[in-house]
């Protein structure tokens, strides 16, 4: 995730050895980037930050998430637990997003907070570091998905190692914000607790997670504390997914996980299967984890990926269907999915260096994960359909809360994903205004971006500080720019519009050959050197492939990466009866004064906004495929 390298920075200056998080490439990672306060990106973090995760926190103490801590810290047979036995997770994962944000906005009073919260969780810690509040609070009557016993029911409900996955995410990225280890602390002694318990060796219990993410938290904790076996756990849980008692593809569970092919089940527990065995593979240079990620991959992008970047098509199992099966008043795509998405495709470029999965990560980033939060950071989404006949509403908050808990913790994190290193090559991958500050082999670079994206294609980047001598720059030419809507021919253009760009350096343009979707610039850079990207961003025409029988004579559209739609308040009529023809001209009109200010596209009297920015204007239909006319 977005912490691997500045975990890696630091085990290597806590541990004798170098620790290497395995992957070719590395991170720029988020405590080097400082996005412009007034900026795309920078509304979203200030939105976060005076929004967000207050509303969160006050959220774990309206709804007794505190509470069961406190319980766990006097078992009674009077207590019971609240709702769902992975609750507890809901605090671990806003404690992560508030740490990131300490890192941007230092925060003494949130600091305080958090320690104070985390004096009521080490409370709940069991002597031998079993921490799981849905039964320690009342042993004699836990919650009823638990089980009676430890781990009798953790390939089921139970969520024992979801909670400490999420555990492990939330304490890694504490200690690295604050140096504290105090939350850290209490996730090694779980940890423990579980490396001793659960194992294929005698006395131990052979059972891997029901719901997937310890891998990846164990993964990071190996890479904090230089602690081998953490990352054996996290391989034990891969290795014998598919071999225990507990087989069917709603868990991915149905083969194991090198033979598996195809995405199936549940769609959140599958993204962050793929990120574990990423970050395992990395790691230990397991060729079949990779081989068996790849395949997965191309299967989910080419037949099961919504245009928005969404994944997960049915309520049923909030998860995968079938090939080309992608509905759209019922489309699931949970939040938590698109954010997955994002972890995957990102490990996926870490592994690869390959663009195409930076142009589905940032698919869905705009598109399908946006729409999971309000603009002003606090209502949710759950499922995000790609139509709605108006009853669908974001909500402050959810019983079921992973998905608020979840955008809390991701939001603060995006400076991280915007750059990447390799030696003495600098990627540049996402595009926003932001100041980077980050050593290549050793000696630091310095530089600025100053750009409108996603609004314009137009982006500038400074030189301000140059010590590495010649180093590389990779600019990512999106697909949506190259001619390509998505890896595959799932969504194709419909129309005949040539989009070009050019690329200058202090005003004079020069050329190269794009490799994986890379344009690359080898120089000497200097103080004060400019570089220049001029993208054409036209409003573009898609059309899905023909096996998409939701979507078969229908026309959607997008300009740069963000998809478009038609809602009831800028339409008259019901807009999920409007059509469209490629013939029609698609006319950009600059708003400031809407949903925190949008570029919207007009066709004659229909009207378009960005699909992020629906349903902030009270119930009405809404629509993102639309019928088409010759």
């Amino acid at each position: 995730m977005t912490l691997l390298c500045a975990v890696l920075a630091l085990a290597s200056c806590s541990q004798d050895k170098t620790i290497s998080n395995g992957y070719p490439i590395g991170q720029v990672p988020f405590t080097d980037v400082k996005v412009d306060t007034d900026s795309f990106w920078g509304q979203r973090l200030q939105a976060s930050r005076e929004v967000t995760i207050p509303l969160a926190f006050s959220k774990c103490e309206e709804t007794e998430r505190y509470t069961n801590f406190e319980r766990a810290a006097h078992p009674s047979d009077t207590n019971r637990p609240t709702a769902f036995p992975f609750d507890d997770t809901d605090v671990y994962k806003t404690i992560e997003g508030a740490s990131y944000l300490l890192q941007t906005y230092p925060d003494p009073e949130m600091e305080a907070y958090i320690d104070s919260v985390l004096v009521i969780v080490a409370a709940a810690q069991e002597p031998d570091g079993y921490l799981y509040t849905a039964r320690t609070q009342n042993p004699a009557h836990p919650h009823p998905w638990s089980g009676m016993e430890r781990w009798s029911e953790v390939e089921g409900g139970s969520h024992e190692f979801y909670n400490l996955g999420h555990m492990l995410e939330g304490a890694v990225a504490h200690y690295l914000a604050t140096g504290k280890r105090n939350f850290l602390d209490i996730a090694i002694r779980y940890a423990d607790c579980v490396c001793r318990e659960i194992g294929d060796k005698e006395g131990q219990q052979c059972l891997v997670p029901g719901h997937q993410i310890a891998e990846m938290g164990l993964a990071k904790l190996y890479l904090v504390t230089g602690d081998r076996k953490y990352l054996d756990q996290a391989k034990f849980f891969l290795d014998y997914r598919g071999k225990t008692s507990r087989r069917d593809p709603y868990s991915q569970s149905h083969l194991p996980v090198t033979e598996q092919d195809e995405a199936v089940g549940h769609s959140v527990r599958a993204e962050y299967m793929y990120s574990g065995m990423a970050d395992v593979a990395a790691l230990t240079g397991d060729q079949s984890y990779i081989d068996a990620i790849d395949r997965i991959w191309e299967n989910m992008t080419g037949k099961k990926t919504y245009i928005t970047g969404g994944v997960g098509s049915s309520h049923h199992n909030e998860g995968f269907l079938g090939n080309y099966e992608l509905p759209n008043n019922s489309a699931y795509c949970e939040t938590c999915a698109s954010i997955g998405n994002v972890y995957t495709n990102y490990r996926m470029f870490l592994l690869h260096g390959d663009s195409k999965y930076y142009d589905v990560l940032e698919r869905s980033l705009y598109n399908a994960l946006l729409s999971g939060i309000s603009l002003d950071g606090g209502a949710f989404f759950y499922p995000n359909p790609l139509e709605s006949d108006g009853s669908h509403q974001r909500q402050p908050w959810f019983g079921c809360a992973c998905c608020p808990s979840n955008i809390c913790r991701f939001i603060p994190s995006v400076p991280g994903y915007i750059y990447a290193a390799e030696g003495k090559d600098l990627y540049v991958n996402l595009y926003a205004s932001n100041t980077m500050t980050h050593k290549l082999e050793g000696r630091e670079v310095s530089l600025k971006q100053t750009t409108a994206y996603p609004w314009s294609g137009n982006v500038q980047i400074d030189i301000l500080k140059n010590k590495a001598g010649v180093f590389t720059l990779k600019l990512r030419i999106p697909g949506w720019l190259r001619g390509e809507v998505i890896p595959g021919d799932l969504y194709t253009f419909a129309d005949m519009v040539d989009t070009r760009y050019h690329v200058l350096v202090n005003g004079e343009e020069v050329a190269s050959e794009l490799e994986n979707g890379y344009f690359s610039i080898e120089r000497k850079w200097k103080e004060g050197d400019v570089i220049s990207l001029e993208m054409d961003m036209e409003a573009r025409f898609i059309r899905a492939d023909e096996n998409v029988e939701a979507d078969r004579g229908r026309l959607c559209v997008q300009r740069g990466p963000l998809v478009y739609c038609a809602e009831f308040a800028d339409n008259e009529g019901d807009v999920r009866e409007a059509c469209l023809s490629i013939d029609d001209d698609l006319e950009v009109e600059i708003r400031p004064d809407l949903l925190y200010g949008i570029n919207v596209i007009k066709d004659g009297d229909l009207t378009l906004i960005p699909y992020y920015a629906w349903n902030h204007r009270g119930k009405g239909e809404m629509e993102v495929w639309f019928k088409e006319i010759e």
